[in-house]
This record gives structure tokens, sequence and C-alpha cells, in this order.
């Protein structure tokens, strides 16, 4: 089984020897991957969805992983048993849906050792949930395919140390919206997905000028999209070593 840059990503932070729970597994990639590389000895994959379970369930068969991979048809974690998984799997979804599946099922959540999660959407929301409800961040990594940018967090479901305190407010926007670990360690390819995002807010900022910029509303924009247009520069001035280009 070769995975794609993504779901490699994802794959990469179980930690070896976990029973996995993996959530909207879709075609079942993931959890064969784990069972054929002997990173876990038994994945319960999971979806809401009858067709990618289906599917999922030949690709298992076909593999001869029945004795490994359980299937389960589940509206997120509901039909999991507490207590049986050591790691949770959220990838390839929606913010604000990884944040659903992990409120609906705290409990449930809590009793794990660690989360990874990708969300698609929206990550600044799930890395705000994950900091009010106590859980801590311990690596990330992002990566680019198909012309999409794929932020990876791994979480500590039951930190040995109590969560950092609060801290400014302007920074701790910045590393909800742009990682933490990824912050730290100048990740390449947030540098790369910053200067896309420098290119998207000036492009659009020509579009408005070129539109006139006379209105209460595009004013408005305006001011709106020069200010997300600073932060971003700055933070990648922040990120950008010694000697390269920004």
């Amino acid at each position: 089984m070769e995975l794609s840059k993504r779901l490699g990503a994802v794959a990469a932070m179980v930690t070896p020897g976990n029973i996995v729970c993996d959530v909207g597994c879709d075609h079942g990639y993931v959890s064969i991957f784990l069972i054929e590389t002997k990173k876990s000895p038994k994945v319960y994959a999971m979806d809401v969805r009858k067709g990618p379970l289906e599917r999922a369930r030949e690709h298992v068969h076909g593999y001869g992983y029945e004795k490994y991979i359980e299937l389960i048809l589940s509206d997120g974690l509901q039909k999991m048993q507490s207590g049986i998984a050591d790691t949770l799997i959220c990838a390839g979804m929606g913010g604000r849906l990884v944040i659903k599946i992990l409120s609906e099922s705290l409990e449930t959540v809590k009793q794990m050792k660690e989360l990874v999660l990708q969300p698609q959407s929206e990550i600044w929301l799930v890395r705000e949930f994950l900091r009010e409800q106590g859980f801590v961040i311990c690596g990330e990594d992002m990566v680019f395919e198909e012309g999409k940018f794929y932020p990876v967090i791994h979480v500590n479901c039951q930190p040995d140390k109590k969560p950092e305190g609060e801290k400014e407010k302007t920074i701790q926007e910045i590393e909800d919206k742009y990682g933490p670990f990824l912050l730290r360690e100048k990740h390449p390819v947030l540098k790369e997905y910053l200067l896309w995002e420098k290119e998207q807010l000036t492009s659009i900022k020509d579009e408005l000028l070129n539109a006139g910029k006379g209105s209460e509303k595009a004013v408005k924009r305006w001011k709106e999209l020069t200010e997300k247009l600073r932060e971003t520069e700055e933070v990648l001035c922040k990120i950008t070593k010694e000697g390269e280009r920004v």
C-alpha cells in the first residue's frame, strides 16, 4: 500500500504499537497501511457512509486483513467503545466537523492517548477548541499535494504537564491560524503557504483597486485585506531563515 503525501503525513504521526480508531476512513487506505507496516496491531475503521465503508471492506478483504481491521458504520465515534483505542485519526474533513466529532464524544476521546487531525478548513477553530479542552499539541507537519496545503496536528490527550498559560491575544491568534510548531520550526511548506497567501491577498487588493474602492463596503474590505496582508508578511518574515529570500 502506497499512500499519498497527505495520508502518509497522517500515518507518520501514529505512535507505533497503538491501537487506532480511524474516523472517516473512506477507502481504508490508512488503516491498511498501518497494519501492513506493522505500525498498529489493530485498527477500527469507521465511516458514516455505507458506500465508502463497503469499498474499504473490499480493500481490506483484498489484503486479507479482516482479522486486524474492524469496519464500523458510525456517525463519528458513536459506535466506538470507550477505552479500546489509543489513537484517534480524523483526516480529510472540515474543521467544524472535526470539532463536532470530538465534542460529541469528548469522554471517549479523553481516554485515548493521542489524536492525529488533518482538518481541511477553519484549522484555527480546531486549534482553539483543543486548547480550550485542555489538550496539548505536541507536533505538527504540513504537506503540499495536487495544489492544496494540508496541515497535520499531533495531539497529546493525557499530557504530563499543564498546558501553557495564556499568551498575548495577537500571538495566540497567529499560533492558532498557522500552527505553533510549524512557526517554531520555520516549516518550509508553511513558508510556501504564506507566499501563496500573500499572492492571493495582493491579487484581491489589486482587483478591488481596479474596480474602484469608493463605497463604504469597499473601503472596509480594503482595510481588512491590508491588515491580513500585513500579518502574513510579518509572519513570513519571522519564519524566513537567514539568507533566504521572501
